[in-house]
C-alpha cells in the first residue's frame, strides 16, 4: 500500500459505472473517467430542458459560471475572463482572428505543441505567416530564443505550460510572461495538461494578462465540448470571426451599421448555438470535487506520488536491453501527471496492451502511462508488469 491508495480506494466507489476499481485505465492524461454524478448531470438537463424548452439557456449558463468560477479559483485568478466552447480549436482560431497578422506576419511556437495548434499555424504557413518554431526541450535556451526573436513583426507568442508528449513543464513560463508583456506581444499558452494537475497562481506570477486554453476533456473529468480561453479583463482584441452568442445579451437590440459589438464578460471570442447537456454533466463534476475536498494542493500531491511511483516500479523492472527508456527524465516537480517512455515499439505496445483491456496511449514513439486520483499502487504495479511482459514479446 502506497499513501496515495487512501484518496485513490476512497474515491473508487463514486466511479462505480466506468468500473474504475476493476479495469487499467491509463489514459487519464487523455481521457479520465466521469465520476457517477455526471450521469446525475445528464438526467438534470433533460429534466430541465423538458420543463423549461426554450428558457433552458439561463440554466445551462448557470452551470457555465460553475465552471467558470472553479477556474477562477484554480488560477487565482478572480479578474480573468473565460469564454466557454465546444473545443480549444474554435477557440484558437477565434482568437488568431483578433491578431493583427497583415502588419505583423510572425507568431513565435515551439516543436512541441498539440496537433490543433500546429496544424492551424501550419496551415497560416501557406498565407506567407512566418511561424517561427523555437526547440523546446531545454526552458533556459527557449527563453533567450524568444527574447532574440521577439520584434515589431511579431503578433503573438503561443506555447504550453506542459509538453503533451513527455508531460514536461516549461519551468520558465512566468518570465516567459514577462517578457512578452514588456514587448506588447500577446502570450496564448496551451494549458490543457496543466489544468487540475499543476497548481500556478497567476496574481503571484503576475500572469494576469495572458491568454489561455483550458480543456475539460482530460484532468477535469468535465468531458467533451467544455474549453475554454482565459482572456485578461482588459483584453482589447476584437475577433474577425465571431458567433453571435459574443453578443447573446444584445439579441433584443436594434441593428445599426456600425462596427460590430461584443458582450462585457465572458463570451467575446464565443461561437454560437451549442447543445448545454456538457455544461450540466461538468457543473456536476465540479461541485463533487468540492464536496471530496479535492483542492489543487490535493490533485498535485496525488499526481506526483502516482507518477512517482510508476517511475520507480519501471526503473526496478527496466533493463539495458529493453529498448525502451524515459522520455522524461526531470524530476516530478517538474512533471506534469503522466508517465512518458520511449520505445520504437510503443505504438505496438499501446495495441497489445489494449487487447488485453489496458488501455493507454502512444504518441510517436512515446507510449503515455496517465495515472488518474482513483488509481491505486496495485494498479500501477499491474500496468508495468503487463508492459514488460508484452515488450518481451516482440
Amino acid at each position: 500500500m502506497q499513501e496515495f491508495d487512501k484518496l485513490a480506494l476512497s474515491l473508487q466507489p463514486h466511479y462505480s459505472r466506468f468500473n474504475v476499481a476493476n479495469r487499467l485505465l491509463f489514459t487519464g492524461h487523455s481521457h479520465q473517467a466521469w465520476p457517477d454524478v455526471a450521469f446525475d448531470g445528464i438526467q438534470e438537463y433533460m429534466r430541465v430542458v423538458a420543463e423549461q424548452v426554450d428558457n433552458k439557456w439561463g440554466f445551462g449558463f448557470e452551470k457555465t459560471e460553475i465552471m467558470r468560477e472553479y477556474l477562477r479559483t484554480y488560477y487565482d485568478d478572480p479578474t480573468g475572463n473565460y469564454c466557454r466552447e465546444q473545443n480549444t480549436h474554435v477557440l484558437l482560431v477565434s482568437w488568431l482572428s483578433a491578431l493583427d497578422l497583415k502588419n505583423k506576419p510572425k507568431i513565435i511556437t515551439t516543436t512541441g505543441e498539440f496537433h490543433s495548434l500546429f496544424r492551424q499555424l501550419k496551415s497560416l504557413e501557406s498565407l506567407d505567416i512566418e511561424v517561427v518554431y523555437l526547440p523546446h526541450e531545454d526552458d533556459a535556451a527557449l527563453l533567450e530564443s524568444i527574447k532574440n526573436e521577439l520584434d515589431d513583426r511579431t503578433a503573438a507568442v503561443m506555447l504550453s505550460r506542459i509538453y503533451f508528449e513527455t508531460a514536461e513543464i516549461n519551468t520558465r513560463l512566468p518570465e516567459i510572461a514577462q517578457l512578452t508583456k514588456k514587448a506588447g506581444v500577446p502570450l496564448m499558452i496551451d494549458d490543457y495538461h496543466g489544468t487540475n494537475v499543476v497548481p500556478i497562481s497567476f496574481k503571484d506570477e503576475d500572469m494576469e494578462h495572458i491568454y489561455l486554453l483550458v480543456g475539460g476533456y482530460k484532468y477535469l473529468q468535465w468531458g467533451e465540448a467544455n474549453c475554454f480561453l482565459r482572456y485578461p479583463a482588459d483584453c482589447k482584441l476584437r475577433p474577425l470571426i465571431t458567433g453571435w452568442f459574443a453578443a447573446f445579451g444584445r439579441l433584443d437590440h436594434p441593428r445599426s451599421d456600425g462596427p460590430v459589438e461584443f458582450d462585457d464578460g465572458d463570451q467575446k471570442f464565443a461561437t454560437a448555438t451549442y447543445d448545454p447537456i456538457s455544461q450540466f454533466r461538468a457543473a456536476a463534476v465540479t461541485e463533487f470535487f468540492k464536496e471530496q475536498g479535492l483542492t489543487p494542493k490535493v490533485f498535485r500531491n496525488q499526481y506526483s506520488a502516482q507518477l512517482s511511483y510508476l517511475r520507480s516500479l519501471f526503473d526496478e523492472q527496466n533493463t539495458d536491453d529493453s529498448e525502451i527508456v524515459h522520455a522524461n527524465i526531470r524530476p516530478i516537480e517538474e512533471s506534469g501527471g503522466f508517465l512518458a517512455l520511449r520505445s520504437p515499439h510503443a505504438r505496438t505496445l499501446r495495441a497489445a496492451l489494449l487487447e488485453e483491456g489496458i488501455y493507454t496511449d502512444a504518441r510517436n514513439d512515446i507510449i503515455r502511462l496517465g495515472p488518474a486520483p482513483y488509481t491505486t499502487s496495485q494498479q500501477c504495479e499491474d500496468v508495468i508488469k503487463a508492459l514488460f511482459r508484452v515488450l518481451k514479446t516482440f
